[in-house]
Order: structure tokens, then C-alpha cells, then sequence
């Protein structure tokens, strides 16, 4: 019984341990300040703002940094100490509405001249600089174009020829599937092997998530497809969204009206807000007045409309603005970093 107790109490402080080692960042722009910098999910500021363009940390540990003045990219860890790298003079994707990820599966994509290739932790090239075209890496595969031709790389740089010589593009992989468009607009799936999973029929297509995709049929009518491609819920609505893990809804628009449907098809409506937002981690946003607070997936209220602005939960934390300054805030509605800052993103879960 003893030997028992102290395989638990062991097995307790490996959990606390664990816990308390993980590091949560966000980037944030100081009061009065025309620059950006990265703070802890108590608020302080543990990489100076110094920063005209900064993008958020990925769980490797690394985040994507724009140095206006010598007009280049590169990379800083934890410390903000700069990752030497093999390549010199590279860029990334980047733009207005893109959410620069930085390293994904141990790799980060860059482009050397006109060529895309992707480099490793440890600033070495790990697939050379050699496609036209490239994503980001998801699950382990990214699809990149080379020479005309659509491929499926692992991040080892191993190569799979893409079935189908219609195909005009390809986007990023999510659950094993990756969208595909053919020379007549229609859309499709592949899988990781490069081969046809789901034929190209769809108007236009969301990600899979959490077992299901939306798709648009010919018309514009929007319902939800299985991995096989059938139809789990019957095209019916004008729009929809990705199906959110926790709350087990997707946001969709039934006519003029904006709800919520569930896995089996049935519709819930919000009446109690006036604007309805993506549930994420169990909780959507709405608007009561000029305040915004979060309802989950039963409609009621969690956490009250008492907020100018609010983003996303991530990582069990979301964005919130109070006047014109914004902080962070958890489940319960409570400040874990007060509303100090004139910007801030989300908080990232870097391992």
C-alpha cells in the first residue's frame, strides 16, 4: 500500500511539474508604443517591444520576426536570441489576412530567390529550396508544386506524385485531407499518398475537422461531408463553418439567420445576442448592447457581456478589450493579464 501511495504522489508531481514547465506567449503592443514585443501569460513583458512585425510563437519554440530597416526575416527563440540559420535572405508568406505559423512539424517554410523550401530548429536546410509553390506542413505532409507538378512531401523531402493532370491547386493538409482545385473550379480532397479521396465536385470546401468538412454543392447550397465523401448533413444552409471539438456545433446561416447545428444535423438558434461567433473551445462569442461575452453550446451566458472586443479562445485563454486597452482572460471571465496593452494576440502554447 505504501509502495502505492508514492507511485501516486510521484505520479502527481510529474503532472505539476509538467504543467508548470509549459510556457504560454503572446505577442503584445504596450501602451503608447508604435512597436510590438512577446509577454507570459501573467502579463510581463519577457521580450522587449522592439518589433514592427512579430508573429506568434510556435510550440518548437520559435517565432517569426520582420526586421523593417534591413528588410529580412528570421527567427527568435524563447529568449528572444536569434536562430542562425543555413539560408541567408529568405522570406516568408506573408500578408494582410495570413497568420504567419513559423515552424510547423519541425520545419519552417521560406523562400530563397523564386524557390520555397523549409528549414529545421536547427537553421539548417532541411528540404532544399526548390519548388514553385509550397504550404505549410500539417500532420506531417505539405503539398508543393515543382516543374508543373503537384507533389505530397513529408518533412523528410520524400515525394509523392499528385493524381490528376487538371489539377490547378492544392491547400493545406488538416485531418489526412487536403482541398484540391481542378481547371473547370471544382473541388475536391486528396490524401497524404497524393491520391484522389474525394472527387472534385464542390463549388468550395472547408477543412476537415473533428471527423467532418463543409462543402458547397453546385447552386450554393452548404451541408457537410464524412471522410468518404457522402453527406452527413444534407446541403440546406447559405454558409457554415468548421465543427469546434468541444461544443460538438458549427456556426451556420439558415436562411437570413445565423445558429448553430449540431453533428446530427439539428439546428439550435441563439436568441439571446445580437451577433453569434465561431464556438472554439467550447464557447462563442456574443454581443448584448455594446458589450461582448461568450455562451456555450446550451446558449446561456458564461461569461457575461462586459467587454468592448473579445477574440477567440486558445489554449484556454481569449483576448478581451476594455475601453481601448486589451489583456487576456480564462474561462471564468477572470484577468490574467489585466487590460493594459493597446494590442494583443493570442496566447500560444509553446512545448
Amino acid at each position: 500500500m505504501k509502495k502505492k501511495l508514492q507511485f501516486f504522489f510521484a505520479l502527481l508531481m510529474s503532472a505539476a511539474i509538467s504543467v508548470h514547465s509549459q510556457t504560454y506567449l503572446t505577442q503584445v503592443k504596450p501602451s503608447g508604443s508604435k512597436t510590438w514585443g512577446y509577454a507570459n501569460q501573467k502579463g510581463d513583458v519577457v521580450i522587449p517591444a522592439q518589433y514592427a512585425k512579430c508573429y506568434k510563437f510556435s510550440p518548437e519554440g520559435y517565432a517569426a520576426i520582420y526586421d523593417q530597416q534591413e528588410r529580412q526575416y528570421y527567427f527568435i527563440n524563447t529568449k528572444g536570441e536569434k536562430l542562425n540559420t543555413e539560408a541567408k535572405g529568405f522570406k516568408i508568406r506573408d500578408g494582410l489576412n495570413l497568420d504567419v505559423e513559423g515552424f510547423k512539424n519541425g520545419v519552417a517554410m521560406i523562400k530563397i530567390g523564386e524557390k520555397w523550401g523549409y528549414i529545421d530548429t536547427q537553421g539548417t536546410l532541411a528540404i532544399p529550396a526548390k519548388y514553385e509553390d509550397a504550404n505549410d506542413f500539417s500532420d506531417g505532409y505539405a503539398a508543393v508544386k515543382s516543374d508543373g507538378k503537384f507533389l505530397v512531401i513529408d518533412n523528410k523531402g520524400d515525394e509523392k506524385v499528385v493524381d490528376g493532370s487538371n489539377v490547378v491547386d492544392i491547400k493545406d493538409f488538416s485531418e489526412g485531407f487536403a482541398p484540391y482545385k481542378t481547371t473547370d473550379k471544382k473541388i475536391g480532397f486528396i490524401d497524404t499518398d497524393g491520391k484522389i479521396a474525394i472527387q472534385a465536385q464542390y463549388e468550395s470546401v472547408g477543412y476537415f475537422k473533428n471527423g467532418l468538412a463543409w462543402a458547397k454543392e453546385t447552386g450554393g447550397m452548404l451541408g457537410y461531408i464524412n471522410p468518404k465523401g457522402e453527406w452527413v448533413i444534407k446541403p440546406q444552409f447559405t454558409s457554415g463553418k468548421e465543427f469546434d471539438k468541444e461544443s460538438g456545433l458549427a456556426r451556420i446561416k439558415n436562411g437570413d439567420k445565423w445558429a448553430y447545428v449540431n453533428k446530427a444535423g439539428e439546428v439550435m438558434y441563439v436568441n439571446d445576442t445580437e451577433t453569434w461567433g465561431d464556438f472554439s473551445e467550447g464557447l462563442a462569442d456574443g454581443k448584448k448592447g455594446d458589450k461582448k461575452g461568450f455562451y456555450n453550446n446550451k446558449g446561456a451566458w458564461v461569461i457575461q457581456p462586459q467587454f468592448d472586443g473579445v477574440r477567440d479562445f486558445k489554449n484556454g485563454f481569449a483576448a478581451a478589450k476594455l475601453g481601448d486597452k486589451w489583456g487576456i482572460i480564462n474561462k471564468e471571465g477572470k484577468w490574467v493579464i489585466q487590460p493594459a496593452f493597446d494590442g494583443i494576440k493570442d496566447m500560444e502554447l509553446v512545448k
